[in-house]
Order: structure tokens, then C-alpha cells, then sequence
């Protein structure tokens, strides 16, 4: 882990802001191969995930199970860091390992404000997962 997935991870917006005006690497990724946007998105960090969004952070770099920063923001249900990373680029149709979209975690999870907000942002409804579900 880097001084800024810490940071991320336990929301200290000044530290997070620090660095990234100071030039530090934005996509490194943790043990469990994880970018600092992803932490703050775990965490729910919002305002370290805009910091990082601001200054170029990928949102669409994919973890050990093929979860980008969207999977990881509907499994924790967070609508406002879900929208704010398809403002920032987000792939909406992303796959993980398991072929799961957002969409469909979304649904899985009964997360119903994530769900509406995926279909009215125009996610798949025909996407499927390796067991064609």
C-alpha cells in the first residue's frame, strides 16, 4: 500500500489533495491489487474519490476479481460515488470475473436507487454473467 491508498482509505481529504498535486502516482495498486480510487470507493471516502477523479484517476482499472471502482461503489450501495464515476468515465458495462456488470450486482444486491440510476444512465439490460443469468 502507498501513503495514498492509506490516506483514501481513511478519508484525510488534505493528505489525499497533497499528494496528488505533488505529482504522486494515481493508479499503483495495493496487495489485493487495488488503486487508491478503488480504497476511497470501498471506504466510502466521497471526497477523497473526487480529489482522485479531479486529477485523472482511472476508474476503470479492475481489482484481482475484475471489479472496477463502479462494482465496488453499487456493492456498497453509494448511489452519489456511483453517479460521480460515470461522470468521470466509468464504464457502465464493465465485467468482472464472474461476468457481472454493475447493472446486475446492483440488482442481485437489491440495491434499488443504484439499479434505476444504472438503467436511466443506459447500463445493458441484456448483459449476462458466465452462467448466461
Amino acid at each position: 500500500r502507498t501513503a495514498l491508498h492509506l490516506a483514501c482509505a481513511n478519508g484525510h481529504v488534505d493528505v489525499v489533495t497533497y499528494l496528488v498535486e505533488n505529482k504522486c502516482k494515481l493508479n499503483l495498486f495495493d496487495h489485493d491489487n487495488r488503486s487508491p480510487l478503488m480504497k476511497a470507493v470501498q471506504c466510502q471516502q466521497e471526497e477523497c474519490v473526487a480529489v482522485l477523479l479531479e486529477h485523472g484517476a482511472d476508474p476503470n482499472l479492475a481489482d484481482a476479481d475484475g471489479n472496477t471502482a463502479l462494482h465496488l461503489a453499487v456493492l456498497s450501495g453509494n448511489t452519489t460515488v456511483a453517479e460521480l464515476l460515470l461522470e468521470n468515465n466509468a464504464n457502465i458495462d464493465a465485467q468482472n470475473k464472474e461476468g457481472y456488470t454493475p447493472l446486475i450486482l446492483a440488482v442481485s444486491e437489491h440495491h434499488e436507487e443504484i439499479t434505476e440510476c444504472l438503467l436511466k444512465k443506459g447500463a445493458d439490460v441484456h448483459a449476462r454473467d458466465q452462467c448466461e443469468r
